[in-house]
């Protein structure tokens, strides 16, 4: 590997005029120790920092680069689109082809609409339940992160959880005071706080499979009484599918599950690496949303062309390769090779997937929810990732974030990418 001196300098300019010298904090290698690098250009699987190093890449822009970066189709449909405008502010056909995309492949929208992002598709989907319900308090789950929405960041995962404080400053405590936080996968409490305050929640708003706390499942039997509890006391069920939407099925993880949620967050994949976000649901409860009903919501960018032409470039690229089928060959290829590494080693660790997402966790016996994975070894991983970067894997820079596979991962790609973390895990344990 070069010295990364090109990277050290951009950063120390970044931190005189850029808040932390990052613009999303994450980036900043708070989580691990060090210094982040600067990258010049990606293709495929990999990318190239300002000091010339090639790195296999799993942090895929943190998910939405599924068939890789820069694809010649995604690639293309941007170019043709930005020659005719790269944004109006009036209807344009493709916002009608992506929204009938989403409704024919996840059944349980009716009617969608496109934000900007996965926080404002968040935001504006408990805007709407509020709305829809007239009720105001919301319950989500500790671990799941809903992007930096003000009611939201309480026991949250992702940056917050990383940098330690979940609660973020300037948020009045009202706002967090609506917000009934509660541990992912346990039923029982789930079940004493619908009977002791069902009437008077909006909504349940949860990753169906959380990947901001690292990675971790819902148990049997927890989805299915979560859908039974919102039926009966008249609450909306939010799937926050920013990350798992058209990643772990063409369906999301609502088609794995068989969970029929009331309304559904995406982001990411849906902009093919473009700025993006959408939330749909039930069609009685989207016609609230004005200029027909009274829940007021609005983007002046949202429906972008070029987001609209990205994404639906990269969705039917992935139907038309039948893409989830080689992702899980790949997500099983990386699970054997970390199954065998973890038999050889007599260590604590807990490797989980699903599909193309992956975490290597820190710490002994199943990860169920946050507080399992709470238990890891941050110190230990930060050496496991500066020893995998050193030998050009880059993974995200924090325990508490997931890895993501992409179609352009090849068998040499999974190969090198196993060695180095048998060497890397071989010499983070002190």
């Amino acid at each position: 590997m070069n010295p990364r001196t090109a990277s050290a300098a951009a950063f120390a300019e970044a931190k005189r005029i850029i808040p932390g010298g990052v613009n999303s904090p994450v980036r900043a290698f708070r989580g691990v120790g060090g210094e982040p690098f600067f990258v010049n250009r990606a293709e495929g699987a990999h990318i190239w920092d300002i000091d010339g190093n090639e790195l296999i890449d799993y942090v895929g822009t943190w998910g939405p680069a599924i068939l890789g970066h820069a694809p010649e189709v995604v690639v293309t449909a941007i170019r043709e689109t930005a020659a005719r405008g790269v944004s109006f502010g009036i209807p344009n056909p493709l916002e009608i082809e992506m929204a009938r995309l989403i409704t024919q492949w996840i059944p349980s929208i009716q009617k969608v609409r496109m934000v900007n992002s996965g926080t404002e598709a968040t935001m504006s989907a408990l805007r709407l339940a509020r709305g829809f319900t007239g009720r105001n308090k919301v319950v989500k789950f500790e671990g799941c992160y809903h992007g930096h929405v003000d009611s939201l960041l309480v026991r949250a995962g992702s940056g917050a959880l990383t940098h330690g404080e979940p609660d973020s400053a300037g948020i009045p405590r009202a706002f967090s005071d609506l917000t009934l936080s509660l541990p992912f996968n346990d039923t029982q409490i789930l079940r004493d706080v619908f009977a002791r305050e069902g009437g008077e929640i909006a909504a349940v708003i949860l990753e169906p499979i959380p990947a901001n706390a690292g990675l971790y499942f819902p148990q049997p039997g927890f989805l299915e009484e979560l859908r039974r509890l919102c039926t009966e006391h008249g609450a909306l069920l939010i799937f926050d599918e920013v990350m798992t939407g058209f990643r772990v099925a063409r369906g999301g993880a609502q088609e794995l599950y068989g969970i029929t949620p009331d309304l559904t967050a995406l982001g990411k994949i849906i902009g093919g690496g473009l700025p993006v976000g959408a939330f749909g649901g039930r069609a009685d409860i989207m016609d609230r949303l004005s200029p027909d009903g009274p829940v007021y919501q609005a983007g002046t960018l949202s429906g972008n062309p070029l987001a609209m032409a990205a994404g639906l470039a990269q969705l039917k690229e992935l139907e038309r390769v039948n893409g989830w089928k080689r992702l899980e060959e790949l997500g099983a290829t990386l699970e054997t090779a970390m199954s065998d590494l973890l038999r050889q080693q007599n260590r604590g660790m807990a490797f989980q997937r699903v599909g193309s997402m992956f975490c290597l966790f820190f710490t002994g016996g199943p990860v169920l929810n946050l507080a399992d994975a709470q238990r890891s070894d941050r110190e230990a991983f930060g050496r496991y990732f500066h020893g995998c970067l050193e030998r050009g894997v880059y993974l995200a820079p924090s325990q508490f974030e997931t890895g993501f596979l992409s179609l352009a991962h090849s068998e040499a790609d999974l190969e090198k990418t196993a060695r180095a973390i048998a060497e890397s895990v071989n010499a983070s344990w002190r």
